[in-house]
């Protein structure tokens, strides 16, 4: 018993010495997890939660899974100081039980003292040596109270120790299960937001064939040498279409935006940049070497063998005119794509083709400024590691850079349309910015009329219905593929408001919003209606009349 005393006097000792949990903690604790449960209880019962109000009670729930830990912390350092005083105990019992003998042996001489003062003949001693004894006794009661005292408030400081460490399991509990529910209702609103935002069109292998027909209708070049003539419909070719107003969705380049910018080489030529500049922004990954084997050989697809240089003279993909305008280092640089692209299709087919699906190829020597280029660079390759690389290039990109995530012009990042159109490198090109397509009804334009710019919109709402057959949706001025029924712009509506939709009624005034950092359309707005950008093509391209088509990432709504 005696030891058990000295226990709970240490135990008060140290808990004095630590930091004190405040009781209303936990509780507010407990009750923000209650607020927590529930407004995750209002999410659950919700349609759909925003994932804006889950990642804020997230963000909560973190906070106070950190401070229950905290707590938790704080009360293993208790129980381990108390468990450092048990060790101290066995000295401390020696002392105490020192101190309990000599109350016994004090209280037993205070009787003794009395006694003798009772009869004992000198009175004065014996008084003074009673009250001694008594002091003592008195002493030894004192600290036998407090031990007491400091019991009964370490009997509570253990029944507040344990009830905090059961609300606190409580709590954690409490906050794991809102953590798990949490969890999964963030995995749902992020599915939920992602069918919502990014409802692209999942065409099916029919829909994809007609859209790729119609865009190898349109010839578009991919090559700076071609004669082809530029956009099909522009803002400045003077073509009327007979109505207004009048909508034209215009594209930013063609085709892919990897590589090398012919066009945008010949900018940076006559801003000063010499070849190896010109290579290392449009291939910044590769290395160039300047000793590459001149005696490699390259199958040409129905032409026979030829040594690599004799085979780089042979190609016709930029005009020789440009090295008359102070455009050079573009044909070097061009020069220098040409050999490492050969290299490299001969490593990976054997063979190369003769088109502008590999590069242009004539059975004939270029010459002229070409040859000189080919000449001034003879040797030169770019290596992706060991091996040449893979230079993909082509004629326009519309000021970017796709697989670099890079603006191809003069200065940062354009923040607006204008920005771009004067700044790009190939800002020269015929086919920088131009609006696809054309039928002869309308003045062989890619114009299109307010009522059909809203029907391309009011066929993408109709089209996220699980329930509606999306073989209905084609474009009305062909048969339909699948051969039912095409749905025009009134059925479109009707079936719409049917569902419960809201049919836009005009498209004049749609918009766009662009990302100029990596030079890509994010959405477009239709009669105050905002749709993803590739979703809007994508159906843009499979319903748009003739062979009218947005034909990149990057693209601009105009009107006239």
């Amino acid at each position: 018993m005696k030891r058990f005393f000295v226990w709970l006097l240490l135990c008060l000792i140290f808990f004095s010495t630590v930091h004190t949990i405040r009781a209303d903690e936990l509780d507010d604790i407990n009750s923000q997890l209650s607020k927590l449960k529930s407004s995750l209880e209002t999410s659950k019962n919700s349609t759909k939660p925003l994932e804006i109000d889950l990642s804020k009670t997230n963000q909560q729930l973190i906070a106070i899974k950190n401070r229950l830990g905290s707590i938790e912390s704080s009360i293993v350092v208790k129980e381990k100081e108390l468990k450092t005083a048990q060790i101290a105990l066995i000295e401390q019992t020696k002392i105490l039980d020192a101190r309990i003998t000599s109350h016994y042996k004090n209280i037993i001489k205070t009787q003794n003292s009395l006694l003798s003062l009772l009869v004992s003949d000198n009175a004065a001693t014996s008084i003074q040596g009673f009250f001694y004894q008594k002091k003592a006794a008195d002493n030894d009661k004192q600290i036998i109270v407090r031990i007491i005292t400091h019991m009964s408030g370490i009997e509570t400081q253990k029944k507040l120790l344990a009830d905090e460490r059961t609300r606190l399991a409580s709590a954690k509990k409490s906050a794991d299960e809102q953590w798990n529910f949490l969890n999964g209702e963030v995995a749902k609103a992020k599915q939920f937001q992602a069918e919502v935002s990014n409802k692209i069109a999942q065409l099916s292998a029919r829909q994809q064939q007609i859209v790729a027909q119609k865009l190898s209708s349109l010839n578009i070049p991919r090559s700076a040498g071609t004669s082809a003539r530029g956009c099909s419909s522009d803002l400045t070719n003077g073509h009327d279409p007979g109505f207004s107003p009048a909508i034209g969705f215009f594209t930013y380049g063609a085709p892919h935006r990897n590589g090398l910018n012919q066009y945008g080489a010949l900018g940076r030529a006559k801003s000063g940049q010499n070849e190896e500049q010109i290579l290392s922004e449009y291939y910044p990954g590769m290395s160039l070497k300047k000793d590459y084997d001149q005696g490699a050989q390259v199958n040409v697809d129905g032409n026979g063998t030829f040594s690599i240089e004799d085979y780089v003279k042979r190609i016709w993909e930029v005009p020789n005119a440009w090295g008359d305008e102070g455009g050079m280092s573009a044909l070097k640089a061009q020069a220098v794509a040409a050999r490492t692209y050969a290299l490299n299709s001969m490593q990976r087919n054997g063979h190369i083709c003769t088109t502008e699906a590999c590069q242009v190829f004539r059975p004939e020597v270029k010459g002229g400024n070409w040859d000189s280029a080919v000449e001034a660079t003879k040797g030169w390759v770019m290596m992706d590691g060991g091996n040449p690389g893979f230079t993909q290039y082509a004629s326009t990109h519309g000021g970017y850079i796709l697989n670099l995530s890079k603006f191809d012009g003069v200065g940062g990042n354009p923040s607006n349309f204008a920005e771009l159109n004067d700044r790009a490198f190939d800002k020269a090109s015929p086919w920088f910015y131009c609006n696809w397509g054309s039928r002869s009804q309308y003045g062989n334009t890619a114009w299109l009329k307010s009522e059909e710019v809203a029907d391309i919109a009011n066929v993408i709402l109709l089209a996220r219905y699980a329930d509606v057959d999306k073989d209905h949706l084609y474009q009305t001025d062909k048969s339909n593929p699948a051969g039912k029924e095409t749905w025009g712009i009134d059925t479109v509506k009707s079936e719409l408001k049917n569902r419960g939709g809201s049919p836009i009624e005009n498209g004049s005034g749609a918009s766009v919003s662009v990302d100029f950092g990596s030079g890509k359309t994010t959405s477009v707005v239709v009669g105050g209606t905002s749709f993803n950008a590739v979703e809007f093509k994508n159906w843009f391209n499979l319903r748009a009349p003739a062979n009218i088509q947005i034909v990149g990432p990057l693209f601009n709504i105009e009107q006239k």
